[in-house]
């Protein structure tokens, strides 16, 4: 039987059968459907909207399903809305709507629900109600005492409602619900929607916990942290002042240290800034981490520097052979400091190839001159920041690696050793290059400048030493920086190294006893000739731990009690030779002529080998070249094509012939300009046919006028030389001042011959005198092909 009744559409709610639920009511239509529903029989019919935000609903708004309901109490608020209390009653389908009086009434139809029993709605009951006691205890929500209440009903359409009501589920899925009219299904789908809610629940439930211990644990940690600071100001009245009182201990450090003024201010003002903050606030702990970097530095406090020159020479030499112009500054700048007290900390750079003991030389000069000792590798570094530290608007920032390290030596005077500057990185983030300008001028380091600190830092007081395998720097950089070389080791210094350092470093690194391993100086010899090519004594060092290592076997396998390594035995131990020692080539070579190159590893021999070939008088140039090198070529060239005369060389044989000039170990890439008068020898051996003496190895720049210019790496060179078993070698008559730096046993195992022109070079290297040719200017038309000979004045040519 159909009925009438005005309706009130509701949003983000479904109310179901038998249930009592308070609405709020504020739309004209709703409230005067109210008011008629008042004045009959206080019936009406709830239905849901699809879209919560429609204000004037039509047929299309609702759904098709509601529930007839008695309003059972309606209270107008004072803002104009209604507050009602409806209990729902029955199931009814929405057949016609229309609008009457200013409000919405619908024609429906009675829902007839299906009627089930048996044991299986019985189970099905019992289970969607353990499943919502699941669910009421994890929703805080809903009262204790609801599952207790519907533990009663014995009805499954009434518990199915019931229950529909009160789980928090979307309006669409509850709409669903009261579609339904088969309880059993209803009852399913219920718990269906429980299940899903309860694992949303107990997710929330453990979030909950965890954030309540947390809340917990910081609580209880305040409060412990409140009741001891008020037991230790207590303790702190009956005499031990200040005693895990953090602000008391920071007033103590500045009222004690020797701050400077500008330091003192900061620090006082940061203080009275901690003292206003909360003490578990972010901002206090970045105010108490600045105050624990800037009174940790070492206001005031030096170490005393030795002045006992002798002491401090004893320590240098046992820590290193050789070396003597670096020791010798070392040894000057502390007579200096003796004498005067006011030397500010010198800013040395100690130059050379790897493993010839620069790293390790810090830490002497560190030693001898008794300051404390702090190594910064600046390899790789590309960061601004890392140099001065970030500003502390940047949450984690931290002071620069200079003043970190400062804090960490604690004295105002050690001895910095900045490794590796010249691998310094540049990007986006800035020029630490440019950053270290500060650091390493004397007369700016007294009040370096830290982003962190913000304050004035005395620098001036620390011995900078650098290290650096080449002068690839900045020009500013170098400037700053007293330049030492430190060239390779001779073949002596190296054996006296091994004898005195590396062998029993070794025997003690591998846990040899003594008299079970014995190196003879004749197999050192060997093994520094044939097994290693460097400037320094790395490789050495490994040649040396392998023999130890393969001893150490034979005699663990009891094959052995004790080894002695002699030449005659060494290549059973150290394998086959790596290198060739003496003389590269065993007879006298035309156009091949041995050179002397320059690397940051050291000296190197570099054949310059030359050939003709049919052509037109070009030169053709290979081996990886840079093109300081190739200009070198073109002049040296050029040089013999003008002197060609001279020199027995038939300028004619220029129009005929290529010079094809190639630098073997075409991988290698080579530059520079000192290879001049070996590719000139090499062009004349060539078109002479004179060989090159095997023996002779030179270096030196030519000009086009023949002249030879100084060079460079000269030590290095006459090292790589005498590596290379040549027995003479020219130089550059310029390059004869620095003979007195190089070491007397180089100087008397070389025959070393200044040279100032090529003429002498000529003379020097060719196993035979060259012999002059006059050539003039008809020998020269004589010689050109007839198609190139060039018209006679009146002749006439068809």
């Amino acid at each position: 039987m159909k009925s009438s009744y005005p309706v009130l559409p509701l949003r983000d709610i479904v109310v179901f059968p038998h249930m009592i639920v308070p609405l709020f009511v504020g739309r004209d239509k709703s409230v005067a459907a109210l008011e008629a529903a008042m004045a009959s029989n206080k019936e009406i019919f709830l239905v849901a909207q699809l879209d919560p935000a429609e204000d004037d609903p039509g047929r299309d708004d609702l759904y098709d399903t509601g529930v007839s309901a008695e309003v059972l109490q309606l209270l107008k608020l004072p803002d104009g809305t209604v507050r009602v209390l409806v209990s729902g009653k029955a199931r009814a389908n929405l057949d016609q709507l229309e609008a009457k009086d200013g409000y919405l009434t619908a024609t429906v139809s009675p829902v007839e629900e299906l009627a089930v029993e048996g044991t299986e709605v019985q189970a099905l009951m019992r289970s969607v109600v353990d499943q919502f006691e699941n669910y009421a205890k994890l929703n805080r929500k809903l009262p204790a005492e609801t599952a207790v209440q519907l533990s009663e009903l014995e009805d499954a359409s009434r518990l199915a409602d019931a229950i529909a009501g009160n789980i928090a589920v979307k309006v669409a899925d509850k709409q669903s619900l009261l579609v339904e009219i088969d309880p059993r299904k209803r009852l399913e789908m219920v718990f269906a929607f429980m299940e899903g809610e309860l694992g949303v629940l107990q997710v929330e439930k453990k979030i909950r916990s965890r954030v309540k211990r947390q809340m917990e644990k910081t609580q209880r940690e305040y409060y412990l942290n409140e009741q001891l600071k008020a037991i230790q100001r207590e303790l702190g009245n009956e005499g031990e002042e200040g005693d895990g009182d953090e602000i008391a201990e920071l007033t103590q450090k500045i009222a004690t240290l020797k701050l400077s003024k500008e330091a003192r201010t900061k620090a006082t003002a940061e203080l009275k800034k901690l003292k206003t903050m909360a003490p578990m606030s972010a901002e206090s702990t970045v105010v108490r981490n600045y105050l624990d970097v800037l009174l940790g530095l070492p206001w005031g406090k030096k170490s005393k520097v030795k002045k006992d020159l002798v002491e401090a020479e004893a320590v240098l030499d046992a820590d290193h052979y050789g070396l003597e112009k670096v020791k010798d500054r070392i040894i000057e700048y502390l007579a200096v400091q003796a004498r005067t007290n006011k030397l500010k900390g010198p800013i040395l750079c100690l130059v050379g190839p790897p493993g010839v003991g620069k790293t390790s030389l810090g830490k002497s000069i560190a030693k001898a001159t008794g300051r404390e000792f702090i190594r910064q590798s600046l390899g790789g570094v590309r960061d601004e920041a890392e140099i001065r530290g970030h500003r502390r608007t940047y949450i984690g920032s931290l002071p620069g690696k200079i003043v970190t390290n400062l804090r960490k030596a604690g004295t105002s005077n050690p001895l910095f050793l900045l490794d590796e500057i010249d691998k310094l990185g540049q990007d986006f983030r800035g020029d630490p290059a440019s950053a270290l300008l500060e650091v390493l001028d004397p007369e700016q380091n007294g009040k370096f400048q830290d982003h962190y600190l913000e304050i004035d830092v005395d620098l001036s007081d620390i011995m900078f030493v650098t290290t650096a395998n080449s002068l690839n720097l900045p020009q500013a950089l170098l400037d700053r920086m007293e330049i030492i070389r430190l060239e390779g080791y001779t073949e002596d210094e190296k054996v006296e190294i091994a004898e005195g350092h590396l062998i029993a470093k070794q025997i003690d690194a591998h846990g040899l006893k003594e008299g079970e391993f014995t190196l003879e100086q004749s197999a050192l010899r060997d093994l520094i000739r044939y097994y290693t090519r460097e400037a320094g004594v790395r490789t050495l060092e490994r040649e040396i731990a392998r023999l130890a290592r393969k001893a150490l076997r034979q005699i663990l396998e009891g094959k052995a009690t004790s080894i002695t390594i002699t030449p005659e035995n060494l290549g059973d131990y150290a394998g086959v030779r790596k290198h060739r020692f003496g003389i590269g080539e065993e007879e006298h070579q035309i156009g091949a002529v041995t050179g002397l190159a320059w690397t940051e590893v050291g000296g190197e021999l570099l054949t310059i080998e030359s050939v003709t070939v049919p052509g037109k008088g070009a030169a053709k140039i290979t081996g990886k070249l840079g093109d300081v090198m190739k200009e070198s070529i073109e002049t040296a060239f050029s040089f013999v094509k003008a002197r060609a005369p001279s020199y027995g060389i038939k300028p004619s044989l220029f129009a005929r012939k290529d010079i094809h000039i190639h630098l073997p170990e075409g991988a290698v890439p080579k530059d520079g300009p000192s290879a001049g008068i070996g590719i000139v020898t090499a062009i004349v051996s060539t078109l002479t046919g004179v060989a090159v003496r095997r023996e002779v190895a030179m270096t030196g720049e030519v000009t086009l006028r023949g002249r030879v210019l100084p060079i460079g790496g000269l030590k290095e060179k006459l090292l790589a030389a005498m590596r290379g078993g040549i027995t003479t070698v020219l130089i550059p008559a310029e390059n004869e001042k620095d003979l007195v730096e190089i070491p007397a046993v180089i100087r008397d195992g070389l025959k070393i011959i200044p040279v100032g022109h090529v003429d002498e070079v000529l003379r020097l290297a060719l196993v035979e005198p060259l012999t002059a040719i006059d050539w003039t200017e008809a020998d020269e038309l004589a010689a050109l092909p007839p198609a190139s000979v060039p018209p006679v004045a009146g002749s006439v040519h068809h």
